[in-house]
């Protein structure tokens, strides 16, 4: 009798562990974390390409330095932020970073606004290619925050639906990740004026 208590006592703590949720939200996590990198690399991308928009500019739009300097540092702002993945569990690290990235989104429509004043800029190939680049780029950044944001809410799921919940409370600990989220004031179409 005793034995078949042990086996069955066995049995039930295998079936507790394989049932536990540990594996799934591992997994989970580690897919917000790729996320994040796809994300991190989407941005250096756009990173990359903008000192070769402003030089391509400079040349036509001399007198447009203010735009351009607001590029530039909305740029070393980006630069001064360097995050990991250690920054998904910290909420105000992942706003000062989305606040410079939005920042930096900011001021690159404004150039844009600014370069239709310019049709022999617009006529340049080296511009057009930058830009198609770009907006290739801003695509791509889109891209991977939708991807970053589904892989969180399946962490963030993962981590608060039974048994996952008492896996993550007693052994892991994990907090919630936060998603992107729109910038202040995304609700409101913005004005070009000419």
């Amino acid at each position: 009798m005793q034995k078949i208590i042990l086996y069955f006592s066995l049995f039930l703590l295998a079936v507790g562990v394989t049932g536990c949720g540990y594996n799934t939200i591992q997994k989970n996590d580690e897919g917000v974390i790729a996320a994040w990198g796809d994300v991190e690399a989407s941005y250096q991308r756009r990173a990359d390409l903008i000192p070769n928009l402003v030089e391509t500019v400079k040349g036509y739009a001399a007198h447009e330095k203010e735009t351009l300097t607001a590029i530039t540092e909305a740029r070393s702002q980006v630069g001064k932020l360097t995050l990991g993945s250690e920054a998904l569990n910290n909420p105000e690290a992942f706003a000062k970073f989305q606040a410079a990235q939005g920042g930096l989104s900011s001021a690159l429509s404004r150039l844009m606004v600014v370069m239709e004043r310019y049709p022999d800029l617009k006529a340049d190939q080296n511009f057009r290619d930058l830009q198609h680049q770009l907006e290739g780029t801003e695509n791509r950044i889109n891209v991977a925050r939708v991807r970053y944001n589904e892989a969180v809410q399946v962490f963030n799921t993962s981590i608060r639906s039974f048994p996952g919940n008492l896996t993550n409370k007693f052994l892991l600990k994990l907090p919630r990740r936060e998603p992107f989220k729109a910038e202040a004031g995304a609700e409101k179409a913005p004005s070009v004026k000419f």
